[in-house]
């Protein structure tokens, strides 16, 4: 795969990963919430790890042809949103010491797996992580470069991989260390993450009943 292909794919990757989204609540909520926000971003690289995996195998395509099939993830993955977006809002994320209580009532060390397990969920069931991948990744796979389509499919997951895990983490961090410092500014953002993620999973609702 030629370089200039490999540029250009990951200029549009990051603008796409740059708009703001649920993940982007979720890395955000996590940095206001938690010591670290690694767990978090974990989780939401192993939701795309896993749609990767998929497209790899050539399955998103396959998906893609069972309308039943995208607007059965399109409705879970917005209830799921819904769900945790009004668990945000309703404990308006109060910034914590390693160790303290949180707002759930169980330590910040000892909820770091549910953290993670939260991300994945919210990324491996976004609909939108699966059309990304059969929608934009065949405009830059070449069969012509005499690379196999899943080697090629795996070497631009690995680009969006490293992208999302760079821009989360950057996001959760500046989120921890700027907001964390003014309670105030923080439960504020909190609450705007949980309301984005309400809103990004009522508009998944709709989309997924209209389909």
């Amino acid at each position: 795969m030629e370089t200039t292909t490999l540029a250009a794919f990951l200029a549009v990757d990051l603008l796409l990963v740059f708009t703001p989204g649920a993940d982007w609540a979720y890395a955000i909520s996590a940095g206001l919430r938690g010591r670290s926000v690694v767990p978090a971003v974990t989780g939401l690289i192993a939701g795309h790890a896993a749609y990767a995996l998929v497209a790899v195998a050539g399955l998103a395509v396959i998906v893609a042809s069972y309308p039943a099939a995208l607007t059965a993830l399109t409705v879970a993955g917005a209830g799921y949103l819904l769900w945790l977006g009004w668990g945000i809002l309703r404990q308006a994320a109060v910034p914590v010491a390693a160790g303290e209580t949180t707002a759930a009532g169980g330590t910040t060390d000892a909820s770091r797996l549910r953290v993670l397990l939260k991300g994945a969920g919210i990324s491996g069931l976004n609909p939108k992580a699966l059309l990304l991948y059969f929608s934009l990744f065949p405009q830059f796979i070449d069969p012509a470069t005499g690379w196999p389509a899943a080697a090629q499919t795996g070497l631009l997951s690995t680009v969006h991989l490293t992208a999302c895990a760079v821009v989360y983490l950057s996001v959760g961090v500046l989120a921890r260390t700027v907001l964390r410092t003014r309670p105030s500014a923080g439960r504020a953002v909190a609450r705007i993450s949980g309301a984005m993620m309400i809103a990004i999973g009522a508009l998944l609702l709709m989309e997924g009943l209209a389909g």
